[in-house]
C-alpha cells in the first residue's frame, strides 16, 4: 500500500529520484561493443630540406643562408634538415618533407636519377622554394627552368635598387612596403617570366645602373607547377641579407607558402 501511494505522489508531483534507493552500487559500465574515446595521434612535424650544393660559383653567403633558415624552422615550429649531398634526392627520402629549398645552388647538382626523383615529388604535390642562384642551376634540364619560372642570365654590380611590391597579400612580400629600397645583385634573365607566373614584386631599373630587362622586371615570383608550388626570389646573394628582417620575412614567407603552412601562390 505504502508503495502504491508513493507511486502516485511522484506521478502528481513530478518528482525525481523516487523509487527504491540503491545502496552505492559499481559505476555504470560502457554498453557492449562500445570502445573508449582516445585522443587523435599528434601529426608529424612540417619538415623542410635545404639544398645548397654548388657545382660552378659558390656564394660566400651560404653558412649565413643555411642557418638563418635553421632559425626560421625553430621560430615558426618546423624542421629544417640541411646538405650539400644530392644522394638525398630519393622517392623515399624526399616524401618526407613539405617543401625542398635550392638555396644558392649553381650548375649541374642532380644526376638524372635524382632529377627524376625530384619530378616526382612535385608532381605528387611537393613544395619548391628557389632563392637568387637557384635561377643559375641546371640549365640543360628545361623541367627545372620552368619550375623555378625563368633561368640567370647576368647582373650589374651589387648596388642599391626599389623592389616595388605587386601582390602584398602574399606571405613573402605582406610584411614589406610597397616601395622596398634594399642593396643586392640584380638579377637578368634569358626570359621574362611573366605570364607562366604570378609576379610578386619587380625592381625599378630606373633605380639602379646596368639593368637589361627594361621596365617590366621581376624579381620574386611564384606559380603552381606540375602538381607542386613553386616560390622564387631573386634576391639574397649576400650575408647581410640574411640578417635583415625585412629579407627574413621574405624568405620565411616565400617557403611557408610552398611547405603548405599559410598561403598559397
Amino acid at each position: 500500500m505504502k508503495a502504491l501511494i508513493l507511486a502516485v505522489a511522484c506521478v502528481v508531483l513530478g518528482l525525481t529520484g523516487c523509487g527504491p534507493q540503491s545502496g552505492g552500487g559499481a559505476p555504470a559500465t560502457p554498453s557492449p561493443g562500445s570502445s573508449p574515446i582516445t585522443p587523435s595521434a599528434t601529426p608529424p612535424p612540417v619538415r623542410v630540406l635545404v639544398f645548397s650544393r654548388t657545382a660552378a660559383f659558390r656564394h660566400t653567403a651560404i653558412p649565413a643562408a643555411v642557418a638563418a633558415i635553421e632559425q626560421l624552422g625553430a621560430e615558426h615550429d618546423y624542421l629544417v634538415d640541411a646538405t650539400e649531398d644530392a644522394g638525398v634526392f630519393t622517392d623515399a627520402n624526399l616524401g618526407r618533407y613539405r617543401a625542398v629549398v635550392f638555396l644558392l645552388t649553381t650548375g649541374d647538382v642532380l644526376d638524372a636519377s635524382q632529377q627524376a626523383a625530384f619530378e616526382r615529388y612535385i608532381r605528387a604535390g611537393g613544395g619548391f622554394a628557389g632563392v637568387h642562384s637557384a635561377s643559375d642551376t641546371e640549365y640543360g634540364w628545361a623541367w627545372y627552368g620552368q619550375l623555378v619560372g625563368a633561368y640567370f642570365k647576368r647582373h650589374p654590380a651589387v648596388q642599391p635598387a626599389v623592389v616595388r611590391i605587386e601582390d602584398p597579400r602574399h606571405p613573402s612580400t605582406a610584411a614589406l612596403p610597397t616601395n622596398w629600397n634594399r642593396t643586392d645583385e640584380w638579377y637578368d634573365f634569358r626570359t621574362n617570366p611573366r605570364g607562366a607566373v604570378h609576379v610578386l614584386a619587380t625592381v625599378d631599373e630606373s633605380t639602379y645602373s646596368g639593368g637589361g630587362m627594361g621596365a617590366d622586371h621581376p624579381i620574386a615570383w611564384c606559380h603552381a607547377f606540375d602538381g607542386g608550388q613553386s616560390w622564387y626570389t631573386a634576391m639574397g646573394h649576400a650575408a647581410e641579407s640574411y640578417a635583415d628582417p625585412g629579407f627574413l620575412s621574405h624568405l620565411e614567407g616565400g617557403i611557408e607558402s610552398v611547405a603548405g603552412i599559410r598561403g598559397t601562390c
